[in-house]
């Protein structure tokens, strides 16, 4: 029971940190708006994403906005049939990082179902290029994602048999 704990305290605090910073970008920046932290390498922009990671599926927000929501839900049930296997296997970091998926997924699908986009206000860039501007959830996200591949590949292989 103790591992699970852990597992949805850390889900929850990244539902409750993606949530807190996007109500505190909102309330401070327009939509659309940007305003430059670090000029040159970081601004903090009210970005309102329609689409998936990289604006994927933004240009039919309707139907885009329907299947990211199922999308997101069958992922979901999915991360926690695997929760439950590396439970079973005793592997705490795949735990986490499918933690850190599940807390950034469900962040972004509350806006998706809320607002009808997901709030990006974290916006990187040197010179004209830019990073896609994400949040926090994003983020959680592409660190479970690593942290999975890393658990994956690095792995020791059983000694079954």
């Amino acid at each position: 029971m103790k591992g699970l704990s852990l597992i949805w305290i850390t889900a929850a605090l990244v539902v409750v940190s993606d949530q807190i910073t996007k109500a505190m970008v909102s309330a401070w920046v327009s939509p659309y708006e940007m305003i430059a932290v670090i000029p040159g390498v970081f601004n903090l922009v009210n970005w309102l994403n329609t689409g998936a990671a990289f604006g994927i599926f933004s240009s039919s927000a309707a139907t885009g906005r329907v299947l990211l929501i199922a999308v997101t839900i069958v992922s979901l049930v999915v991360i926690g049939f695997l929760i439950k296997t590396a439970r079973t296997e005793n592997d705490k970091i795949t735990t986490f990082a499918l933690s850190l998926i599940g807390g950034g997924a469900v962040g972004n699908l509350i806006d998706r179902v809320r607002l009808g986009s997901v709030i990006d206000f974290l916006d990187f860039y040197v010179g004209s290029y830019h990073w896609p501007a994400f949040n926090i959830a994003d983020s959680a996200i592409t660190i479970g994602v690593v942290l999975t591949l890393a658990g994956f590949f690095l792995k020791k292989p059983s000694k079954k048999g």
